[in-house]
């Protein structure tokens, strides 16, 4: 029976050595090595780290509100008459954009500032009249006051005069009083001694005239007293006449004077106005011109054409800046939201710049940039997620300087770094990584 197998394969062209280089069935197999050492590689990789990561998408913007693309509008309405700029143009700030026309008729008048000069000019020199008016005024007021002092003055040296006259006519009232009361006892006792026949009637009627005389010179003594100070009531009613027309004087005085500073009062409200409405003017014929706000670029021009109206506050073209500080905002999940916290790190990719990313191994990534989680809001967005606001890590690297605003951005938040048969368990099961702050650096004092 062997011998006829062996006919048969020696018939079909089978040879010896050939068949032990088919089947080798003295050879050992390595299969079980390499399947023993795939394992242990393996074994090891899952002891490897794994930095936790929240994947979301965004694009750029910038960090201040003045870098950001800005709408330039016109504060009065008027009519296009020149464009300065196209649209793609760069200008720097300053530059005219455009020119307008005043198109109300209050503002067409072309000699409205110099006529709205000459009424301020014309206010001004009316206050300076009624300042002067008063300056007069009050100098007359002063030398009506003079005028009164010295009146008083004399009034009242006069009074002193008849105060010492009342002392000169006294003492000779006292002497005719006295020179009468002797006469009136001489002509008692001669009287007396008439009767008794001692003395003639020619001696009775001589002491009778001294009487008499003498009763003359005190009456004439009492007239001359109450005359003087009679004349200084007098003199003191003049005086409070001449204060009082003095003070009639200089009340209707200082009345003008009132009424003048009340013109004054007018006038300083009209030259404010005045001055207000000249600067609102020259201001406003400054406004005909458009201006750059800032350097940038021209786009989006809603006016194009020539007399062209527009309207008070109407947008006339927009603007992109040119020097922008970039930032990015990614849009998280409300789940994921409870991860992040400000000063985390995220990588970045943006769209048109090769990236090769290994999430879990950010260092080893190739093209990614890095940055730092500035701001998180609090509300959430109409697409239903939660943005955050990310700014350059310049520790890392700088980002392209190529950005343009509203470039698409993919980026990862950082998290805790665990081993990666965690990591697949984690995904395995469904939980959420773990719940990790990133810690502040205490500044040195």
């Amino acid at each position: 029976m062997k011998h006829s197998i062996q006919k048969i394969k020696s018939e079909l062209g089978f040879h010896p050595a050939s068949e032990k280089h088919i089947y080798r069935f003295d050879k050992n197999s390595k299969i079980g090595y390499w399947l023993i050492g795939s394992i242990i590689i393996l074994l090891i990789a899952l002891f490897l780290p794994w930095t936790q990561n929240i994947n979301a998408n965004g694009h750029v913007t910038t960090r201040y509100q003045d870098d950001r693309p800005q709408q330039i509008n016109t504060i009065i309405p008027g009519r296009i008459i020149k464009w300065y700029v196209k649209e793609g143009d760069f200008v720097k700030s300053g530059d005219t954009l455009l020119e307008l026309a005043d198109i109300k008729d209050d503002y067409l008048d072309v000699n409205l500032i110099n006529r709205t000069k000459e009424q301020l000019v014309s206010k001004e020199q009316k206050k300076i009249f009624y300042q002067e008016k008063i300056n007069a005024i009050q100098d007359q007021v002063g030398a009506i006051e003079n005028n009164r002092d010295l009146k008083v003055s004399a009034y009242q040296n006069k009074i002193e005069q008849y105060k010492r006259k009342i002392l000169s006519d006294s003492s000779e009232l006292v002497a005719a009083e006295v020179e009468y009361k002797i006469a009136d006892d001489q002509l008692k006792r001669g009287k007396q001694m008439y009767s008794q026949g001692v003395i003639s009637l020619v001696e009775l009627e001589k002491r009778t005239g001294q009487n008499n005389k003498a009763l003359a010179v005190l009456t004439e003594k009492q007239q001359k007293l109450l005359n003087s100070r009679q004349e200084i009531s007098i003199a003191q009613i003049e005086i409070n006449a001449i204060k009082q027309e003095a003070n009639d004087k200089m009340f209707k005085s200082k009345s003008e004077i009132a009424t003048s500073k009340g013109e004054i009062a007018v006038t300083d409200g009209d030259i404010a106005k005045n001055s207000n409405v000249l600067s609102n003017y020259i201001t406003r014929g400054s406004q005909k011109w458009i201006l750059a706000p800032q350097d940038g670029q021209i786009i989006k021009a809603k006016k194009s054409g020539i007399n062209e109206i527009v309207k008070e506050g109407e947008m006339i073209v927009e603007m992109v800046p040119e020097n922008v500080n970039f930032a990015v905002e990614l849009f998280v999940e409300p789940m994921d939201l409870i991860l992040i916290n400000t000063k985390q790190k995220v990588r970045i990719t943006f769209d048109g710049f090769p990236a090769v990313v290994f999430s879990g191994w950010p260092n080893n990534s190739y093209g990614t940039f890095a940055g730092e989680v500035t701001m998180i809001e609090n509300n959430r967005n109409e697409n239903g997620k939660f943005r955050i606001m990310v700014i350059p890590d310049t520790s890392f690297k700088n980002w392209p300087k190529e950005l343009r605003t509203g470039t698409g951005v993919k980026g990862f938040a950082l998290l805790k770094t665990v081993p990666i048969w965690y990591e697949l368990w984690r995904q395995i099961n469904g939980f959420p990584p773990d719940y990790y702050k990133t810690k502040e650096v205490k500044k040195s004092k």
